[in-house]
């Protein structure tokens, strides 16, 4: 019998998304090139970034001048100089640097904040559960989060905490969530992603069953209003003094997620290839899980429930720089704070002096860009 050696270089190498790259010897051989491909493709990331940064400023200024007071963005960079550096405002001025400075500035930001979290954790929850239709959501996260900021709001727990008693509320109902899926979804210490996605949505579903509950027992029907608008999404309660905090958390878990971009990639390819890596899966996942907890309940306290940004974000972002998530996670922070800032300021204007939903925003511009996506012929998880 003839036996055929085949080299190392025709071996087929399986890519971060599950696709099959073809063999070496197919390809024309190109000495130094990929050292040169990689700086091109590092240079061609970072003027990106830089791109959407400057973009991402430009809309602050913008989104923090328009509204029911119209103010030029040439203004508005002056007032909000001045706030910053200390500078005098004329007498004349003060109502207008008071709408800037107190009112819009704080909710602009928290809406970049926002939607700079979301995004960055749809990309890990994509990834650590190897599903393309995986969002804190899908989770059951939110869902948690919006039980426990519901559940303080209404009864007035946690009252001694004060303006943070939403947030620990819904910290607390999201790690709540967080565990629950976790413990009905591992078996023999193993975390299956198919286990962890459909326990995720069953507890969704029971969680916001709790809320509806909560809802319907409140005794203030005033409070009910303002409860069923804030779980649509809203930055109406948006104030200095959230801000900390909530940009403190968010940053923190963008530059964690960021330096997990490489574990990302190893999850995304099945756990049976990660263990044969030394890679042990299950216990990236548990530190994962409480990070998206911890970020996503800060965010649900703040602005309510807003649906789609974490899921068709880095389908986005995927589809223009790859399925390496050290480059998704640079980019899609960003993205995602442009698209919010956008957002919001449509919502607060459109139907003034009513405020929209967030929610209804995201997801009318969601829906169609997703199916979009999905229709999209060679599209897969990998953004391909």
């Amino acid at each position: 019998m003839k036996v055929t050696h085949v080299p190392p270089s025709s071996t087929s190498v399986a890519s971060a998304d599950g696709d099959t790259a073809e063999p070496a010897e197919t390809q024309a051989p190109r000495p130094a090139a990929p050292a040169r491909g990689r700086l091109a493709s590092r240079k061609a990331l970072l003027l990106g970034c830089v791109v959407l940064a400057a973009v991402l400023l430009v809309s602050l200024v913008v989104a923090i001048g328009l509204g029911p007071a119209v103010v030029t963005p040439g203004e508005t960079a002056r007032h909000l100089w001045a706030a910053l550096s200390g500078g005098r405002i004329g007498p004349d001025e003060v109502t207008t640097y008071q709408i800037i400075w107190q009112i819009r500035t704080p909710r602009v930001l928290l809406a970049a904040l926002v939607g700079a979290g979301l995004s960055a954790v749809g990309v890990a929850i994509q990834a650590m559960v190897r599903n393309a239709l995986a969002d804190p959501f899908v989770l059951g996260v939110s869902s948690g989060a919006s039980v426990g900021a519901v559940g303080v709001t209404v009864t007035g727990g946690f009252a001694i905490l004060g303006i943070y008693a939403v947030s620990v509320g819904a910290f607390v109902g999201a790690l709540v969530a967080s565990v629950l899926v976790y413990a009905a979804s591992s078996s023999r210490g193993a975390l299956s992603p198919l286990r962890l996605v459909l326990t995720g949505v069953a507890m969704s579903l029971g969680f916001q069953a709790v809320m509806s509950l909560i809802i319907y027992f409140a005794p203030d029907s005033e409070a009910t209003s303002m409860v069923l608008y804030w779980t649509m999404g809203s930055f109406g309660a948006a104030t200095w003094g959230a801000l900390p905090v909530v940009s403190v958390v968010v940053l923190a878990g963008l530059a964690v997620l960021y330096r997990y971009g490489r574990a990302l990639d190893v999850l995304s390819l099945g756990d049976e290839t990660a263990a044969s890596l030394g890679f042990d899966p299950d216990r990236h996942r548990k530190v994962l899980l409480v990070l998206v907890s911890l970020v996503t309940g800060v965010m649900v306290a703040v602005s309510g429930a807003i649906a789609f940004v974490g899921l068709v974000m880095p389908h986005v972002v995927r589809m223009v720089v790859g399925a390496t998530h050290a480059r998704v996670l640079a980019v899609a922070p960003l993205v995602g704070a442009i698209f919010m800032v956008w957002v919001d300021l449509a919502a607060r204007t459109l139907v003034a002096p009513r405020e929209l939903p967030l929610g209804v925003i995201t997801a009318l511009v969601g829906v169609p860009v997703f199916i979009a996506l999905m229709r999209r012929r060679g599209y897969t998880f990998g953004g391909r």
